[in-house]
């Protein structure tokens, strides 16, 4: 099955048909984020290190209208027609509150107000319908968090935010999948959404707060991007995550440097590359402290291991991702398919963050001929993205649907997807 996307008029007069049916009023504006798809870089963004995502075509619609009681009151609507409804006092939104999918709406209202990029929020009426499959590793979450708070931002201000609110708009999205909804995300989901550009991926550098733009027409080339859902089950506020994102802090901590990306950089500044060696020996003393079992199981030698295969994929992927958005920005597109491949060698074998369907997927795709795939976002179940030919896509999606029905796994789904804009008001 294609999961194809709506044009951003036509998702904002459904999301203003559902807000009218269920407010019987007319909303005072329709503002649209798109998902995101990760080309490479994962479990990077919260390390310092660098990422290279896009902006999907397929996006979240936020039908929105200010209230003046203080309240909350939120309506999505499904695929299948039916409807979820959510309502809560803003004044008790705060971490882990709301529990439910409705800390994604109320959490960047709750966030913006308190950071002071918001000035104030009476209470809103949001009616959401969206493109982007949720549970695909596809920041479905960050897109209904961006449409929302762009869309408070606009109604308290009256106006599209500025360079500096925009990045004031992403720390709040940001805390609030950390602190409402209580998934440790980094922030690359979110800057995605907020600051992609049509035929441009993103190089975003976390350490030094960078971002540039890179030329993404692979169309010129003949190739095209493909996303393969494989439908499995995806959660990121599981614990798995989070466990992960602790052994980085904790060594970034233990090292006494800025970020887990300066550990053995002083190697590569005198050109001799990355000194691995004493990146390795800072993290396996920091393994033999009492505080590494908190996030990894087994003896004290199995700890160690762990602790240095989950610092070495962050450190090579680093590296491995400033050399695919070079790579990219070149044209370069057979080093950069080398590269998305070795990305997802490593989340698989050193991170160990994908699965069965996700190597499933991988593998027929790149069996199918494709020039790079990968799996894409936090893993554990989502998506994988594969660069193929243009006039291969079908025959690779066919390809990977046939894997997946041998193996016994879900049917994927599938999106053809191009780098697209940001966030903004529809």
């Amino acid at each position: 099955m294609w999961v194809t996307a709506r044009s951003r008029e036509d998702l904002a007069a459904a999301a203003g048909e559902l807000f009218h049916d269920s407010y019987g009023a007319e909303p005072a504006g329709v503002w649209a984020a798109p998902g995101r798809v990760n080309l490479i870089g994962d479990h990077v963004d919260y390390a310092g290190g660098v990422s290279v995502p896009f902006a999907l075509p397929h996006c979240t619609a936020a039908a929105v209208a200010p209230r003046d009681d203080g309240l909350l009151r939120v309506v999505t609507g499904r695929p299948d027609g039916s409807v979820s409804r959510f309502s809560t006092p803003l004044a008790d939104v705060g971490p882990g509150r709301p529990s439910s999918w409705g800390g994604y709406v109320a959490g960047p209202v709750w966030a913006a107000v308190r950071d002071g990029v918001v000035p104030a929020c009476p209470g809103l009426d949001i009616a959401v319908v969206s493109d982007v499959p949720v549970g695909s590793g596809l920041s479905s979450s960050a897109a209904i968090e961006c449409s929302v708070a762009l869309a408070a931002y606009w109604l308290a201000v009256g106006h599209r935010p500025g360079p500096e609110e925009t990045a004031r708009l992403v720390e709040a999205c940001i805390r609030a999948e950390n602190e409402v909804v209580g998934a440790s995300t980094g922030g690359l989901d979110q800057r995605s959404s907020l600051y992609g550009r049509e035929g441009h991926a993103l190089a975003i550098d976390f350490r030094d707060d960078r971002l540039d733009t890179v030329p993404c027409d692979v169309g010129a080339r003949g190739y095209a991007f493909l996303v393969a859902d494989t439908n499995a089950p995806h959660a990121l506020n599981d614990g798995q995550y989070a466990s992960r994102r602790g052994v980085i802090d904790a060594v970034t901590a233990f090292a006494g440097v800025p970020t887990l990306r300066d550990l053995g950089e002083p190697g590569a500044a005198a050109g001799d590359g990355r000194d691995m060696d004493r990146a390795e020996a800072v993290t396996r003393a920091w393994a033999a402290g009492a505080g590494a079992a908190e996030f990894i199981d087994g003896t004290d030698a199995e700890r160690a291991d762990t602790a240095w295969l989950r610092v070495r994929h962050v450190l090579e992927e680093t590296d491995r991702t400033i050399a695919a958005a070079d790579a990219l920005a070149d044209g370069d597109l057979d080093t950069f398919g080398r590269l998305m491949v070795a990305s997802h060698g490593s989340l698989r074998d050193l991170y160990a963050v994908s699965t069965p369907e996700l190597d499933c997927a991988q593998e027929a795709a790149m069996a199918a001929v494709a020039l790079g795939a990968r799996m894409t976002g936090g893993g554990f179940g989502g998506s994988i993205i594969a660069l193929v030919r243009d006039d291969a896509v079908e025959q690779t999606a066919e390809a990977v649907a046939e894997a997946a029905r041998r193996a016994g796994h879900p049917e994927p789904t599938f999106l053809r997807v191009t780098p697209s804009a940001g966030a903004d008001r529809v």
